[in-house]
């Protein structure tokens, strides 16, 4: 066991990047002060360390099994869910109405993400759980909340997402299931699902499935898609269990990672389910489950980073081999002495500290759109809240394999060998680039909805806000030093070409297409690393105003900030490079298919 929960960082994150002080201000969120959110990730890692991180390796090995319809999770995750389950972590950031907590999202998320470090197999149940929550939130009739949300906030019941059909991937428009209307207002529910994870398990006593299906009189394409909860038992009026209901699972797939957890193939045969909202507006709907999936997606993506990286330094202090490059010393050494050792070692620790940031600045803006007592207030914050989505869950995911394969490298040799744990993490990480949308959907989204349709307005709010700290970085040249200096400059580089690539999709997208949404996930990349920049300037601000609190901890973030200025910040250039070629996509398009 390698993994100790970074609460310390995240306390860090929390008070100087989020502003918990502020959090705790909004009507309702009053109890959510600093020390409870402290108070509540130490638990959580409690939970981690204790109970679910020691089922991570030995599910890899005995992944979940289908027999018969039927599908057995690993050992111990049942008794390791249930103790999740009595804990209350489901509902942590949940209506007190439905059994929830009703803390913000910004307690939420590193439980979110320890949870995920741990176990990442294991995390993706009620991550789903959390999203099917949200959709009924939003859209689901009195009734449907009644007889859902509190057994689902409870986490006595799963909930699982399901979009994708044999022949329709990421083009919902070729859906096939169909929802025919029964005379007691309910529907039944014909099709295949596939790609359903944790579709089929034995941990929770009921399964809550949301699919996407269509009513016989609904429009072609994604304008006729309606959305239905479908349990896998039916439910009473009095919310107790009856029968099986005709949703079966058929097969489970054998993946190259995140092996104990069941991504099953459910098959619909007249399944009794309930509509969600209004006929034809379920892919409206799913979105808002989809948003919840992608933010947490991209939590996973820092917490994969987290756990490699801890790996990859516990084993950098234990592996001896050669001498020192300096001459420093006649014996072989401890590989983290190594120069590109430590390179390997900063580049994921950067690389992870930046993208937590990032994500959990994110989830403040949340909080902050979804409490904030002024509706223009509101309206700002969900902008940036829904323009970085994209961001945190494609960069996340994206750095996320690379920070695992440097662990694998830091390890050399053995790190392609399964017993050290190296291997699994990069074999856990791949998914994720591709879950809840690939990142070139994630890209799509980001160019199309998110720049273009608001004509950069909200891109261009994040730029004024690295203004601020340019001039705050500016302003501690007083008493210089060469982290402020580098970041100073490589903060002012990146935030020139971010800019410069939002004018350059405005000008070009109606003319251009093409080049536009090629280059997005480039552009992307440049958002993810320039932001994640950002907050590494403001945590150098903060750390270097508090280090004498707490010298080593402060020591570190200041060099960890001076590396992602001297070492990440300048690749910025790189990716404005291609977004800007003057020829764009142009030789890729020249191309005929045969000469691929």
């Amino acid at each position: 066991m390698t993994y100790v929960a970074p609460v310390k960082d995240m306390t860090f994150v929390l008070d100087q990047l989020v502003g918990m002080e502020n959090i705790a201000q909004l009507p309702g969120l009053g109890d959510a002060t600093a020390d409870l959110a402290r108070s509540v990730m130490e638990e959580c890692a409690r939970l981690g360390r204790e109970v679910v991180e020691p089922l991570n390796s030995s599910g890899d090995r005995n992944p979940s099994r289908w027999e018969n319809g039927a599908v057995s999770t690993p050992p111990g995750f049942k008794e390791a869910y249930r103790q999740y389950v009595d804990g209350g972590w489901q509902g942590i950031s949940h209506p007190a109405e439905y059994g929830g907590q009703g803390l913000p999202k910004v307690i939420g998320t590193p439980c979110m993400e320890m949870l995920q470090s741990t176990n990442l197999a294991f995390s993706l149940c009620p991550l789903l759980t959390d999203g099917a929550i949200e959709a009924l939130l939003t859209a689901a009739s009195d009734e449907v909340k009644d007889l859902y949300l509190s057994k689902l906030v409870s986490g006595e019941w799963a909930g699982t997402m399901n979009l994708t059909e044999p022949q329709a991937g990421s083009d919902l428009a070729l859906l096939r299931s169909r929802a025919e209307p029964l005379e007691d207002g309910t529907y039944r529910i014909s099709g295949t699902k596939i790609f359903i994870t944790w579709g089929e398990h034995d941990m929770a006593e009921n399964i809550v499935h949301l699919v996407l299906a269509r009513t016989p009189d609904a429009p072609e394409g994604i304008r006729g898609i309606s959305l239905f909860v479908v349990p896998k038992r039916l439910v009473a009026s009095d919310g107790s269990l009856g029968p099986r209901n005709r949703v079966d699972c058929v097969s489970i797939e054998h993946k190259l990672g995140i092996r104990a957890s069941a991504t099953a193939v459910l098959q619909y045969d007249g399944a009794i389910g309930h509509l969600v909202g209004e006929e034809n507006r379920g892919l409206e709907y799913m979105f808002v489950m989809m948003n919840a999936a992608r933010f947490a997606v991209g939590m996973q993506g820092v917490a994969v980073s987290e756990a490699a990286y801890q790996k990859a330094v516990a084993y950098a202090r234990e592996r001896v081999q050669s001498r020192p490059v300096d001459g420093s010393s006649k014996q072989a050494v401890a590989i983290i002495h190594h120069p590109d050792v430590r390179r390997m070692l900063m580049s994921m620790r950067a690389l992870t500290e930046g993208a937590r940031a990032l994500a959990y600045v994110t989830a403040g803006y949340s909080d902050l759109a979804h409490h904030s007592a002024d509706p223009a207030n509101r309206a700002a914050y969900r902008s940036l809240y829904e323009f970085l989505v994209p961001v945190v869950k494609g960069w996340s995911t994206e750095s996320s394999v690379d920070v695992a394969n440097l662990g694998i490298q830091v390890h050399g040799g053995m790190g392609y060998i399964e017993e050290t744990g190296a291997a699994q993490f990069l074999r856990d990480a791949r998914i994720l680039p591709i879950y809840e949308g690939t990142t070139a959907i994630q890209a799509n989204d980001l160019v199309g909805r998110k720049t273009l349709r608001d004509r950069g307005a909200a891109a261009k709010s994040l730029i004024g806000m690295i203004d601020a700290t340019l001039a705050d970085l500016e302003k501690a040249r007083d008493t210089p030093t060469p982290a402020i200096e580098s970041m100073r400059h490589n903060l002012r580089l990146g935030r020139d070409t971010l800019a410069d690539s939002v004018e350059f999709l405005l000008a070009h997208a109606d003319r251009r297409p093409n080049a536009v949404y090629g280059a997005g996930v480039p552009y992307l990349k440049l958002c993810g690393l320039v932001l994640c920049g950002w907050q590494m300037a403001r945590s150098l601000l903060a750390a270097l105003a508090n280090r004498e609190s707490d010298p080593e901890f402060h020591s570190a973030k200041i060099a960890t900030a001076h590396f992602f200025a001297t070492h990440l910040l300048p690749q910025a250039v790189g990716y404005a490079t291609a977004i800007q070629a003057p020829e764009g996509l142009g030789d890729a398009l020249a191309l005929a298919e045969s000469q691929f």
